[in-house]
């Protein structure tokens, strides 16, 4: 079984492999200590906190192997983006140059700098190590925090965002930066997504153009890759997209990969979750329906998939002895779970 749980202190070393193997382009986990050691510290003042309503908590979370005790996954999520230093974005938009006497319409795409997504929520940190890829794992890592937004509310903005990777190659260079630094940077992609990752924002402001950019101006390799994710990010999005997160335009300013939003409300996986009390038999008939169950606790906070039977007329969910000990509750406590599959 899978477990997912707050970072701790000692999971130093397991996040400093996960970040090495996440590679150019995973922003929000930079190869460096000081800065690891920081997020690690953050998340563990975040869920110690009393909090009355978002500010600039950063939940850490991890998925261990309860049976080898490996950390084989990171997730996480920013309460409020942006509220101690800007966070940028490109806005699509598009403008219309027209001349009725000279029969000429032209309807020309822009991309705008923008701070829009200010103090909105956002999910990151989303890697699953390549052994643990199988079974329903990266749905556990990556819906589970749709409950744990769902059942703490007052922790969260009702916008949530995440950022999606864009395109870029096996030397980590962006098709969509490679314009931006032959005309107005001289650094190449690595080295802008490494400062951006460690805190290191002043050169955006300093040195990124500041008038909207006609998008038709842009290389062919540019424009081509605006909106689009890696490859690897294919499978993220569309879980994201299964869940009612869409593009609203904006994209990354480094690679143009997209980022996309939905009212926590309206996420289909919190919309569809219930909070029981529970009662705790020996074992559940694996017939029965498999569910993403969290415990309703922040700090020690535990999520797990497992097969649950669910009385609606008592709004009682019996949950099997092993599930229970992982998520650290007895009879006469509460879950919240919610379905791993919808029926399209």
């Amino acid at each position: 079984m899978k477990i997912i749980r707050p970072i701790h202190p000692d999971d130093y070393s397991s996040l400093n492999e996960i970040a090495q193997e996440s590679g150019v382009g995973f922003t929000s986990l930079p190869v460096n200590e000081v800065l690891l050691r920081s997020k690690i510290d953050k998340s563990v003042q975040a869920f110690a906190k009393d909090v009355a309503e978002p500010a600039d908590e950063s939940y850490l979370f991890v998925m261990q192997d309860q049976d080898t005790q490996e950390v084989v996954g990171t997730s996480g999520i920013v309460a409020g983006v942006g509220l101690n230093d800007a966070f940028y974005h490109y806005h699509l938009s598009k403008v219309v140059h027209a001349s009725r006497e000279l029969e000429i319409y032209n309807n020309v795409d822009i991309l705008t700098l923008c701070n829009d997504y200010t103090g909105v929520s956002e999910i990151c940190t989303l890697f699953l190590r390549q052994g643990a890829r199988e079974g329903l794992n990266g749905r556990l890592l990556s819906k589970f925090r749709f409950l744990f937004m769902m059942e703490h509310r007052n922790r969260f903005a009702e916008t949530i965002i995440a950022e999606m990777r864009g395109i870029n190659d096996e030397n980590g260079q962006s098709p969509f930066w490679q314009w931006l630094e032959e005309h107005f940077f001289s650094m190449d992609f690595p080295t802008a997504d490494y400062l951006t990752g460690i805190g290191q924002k002043q050169f955006i402001a300093e040195l990124m153009p500041k008038y909207p950019i006609y998008v038709n101006l842009l290389s062919k390799q540019a424009q081509a890759v605006i909106g689009q994710v890696h490859e690897k990010t294919k499978p993220a999005l569309q879980l994201l997209e299964q869940e009612g997160f869409s593009c609203r335009g904006y994209v990354d300013i480094f690679d143009a990969g997209p980022t996309v939003e939905a009212n926590l409300e309206h996420i289909r996986s919190a919309q569809a979750s219930r909070k029981m009390q529970i009662k705790v038999t020996g074992n559940i008939d694996d017939s029965q329906p498999t569910f993403f169950v969290i415990n309703t606790t922040v700090q020690d906070f535990r999520g797990v998939c497992t097969t649950l039977l669910i009385d609606i007329d008592t709004e009682l969910a019996t949950i099997g002895q092993q599930a229970a000990a992982a998520l650290g509750v007895s009879d006469g406590d509460y879950i919240r779970f919610a379905p791993t599959h919808f029926r399209t």
